[in-house]
């Protein structure tokens, strides 16, 4: 998600902000969820997955946007 930013530099922001740390551990369970039910490890009708990527996508921004704001 951040693969245009240092890893000291993230690791950084997650132990300023608590608020960033939980969206992006969430997202982090979200994207693996995502991930095994794509490969039919999590059993997941359509319209959940769907959700859940929905909601991944809207930490993803939110991150970023907290990410921006915070180090610019």
């Amino acid at each position: 998600m951040f693969e245009g930013q240092s890893q000291d530099s993230l690791e950084s922001m997650m132990k300023a902000n608590p608020e960033f740390r939980q969206l992006y551990y969430r997202h982090r369970e979200l994207d693996k969820k995502a991930a095994d039910a794509s490969l039919g490890v999590l059993p997941l009708d359509d319209q959940s997955l769907a959700e859940m990527k929905r909601q991944k996508l809207a930490l993803k921004s939110q991150l970023q946007s907290m990410y921006e704001r915070i180090t610019n």
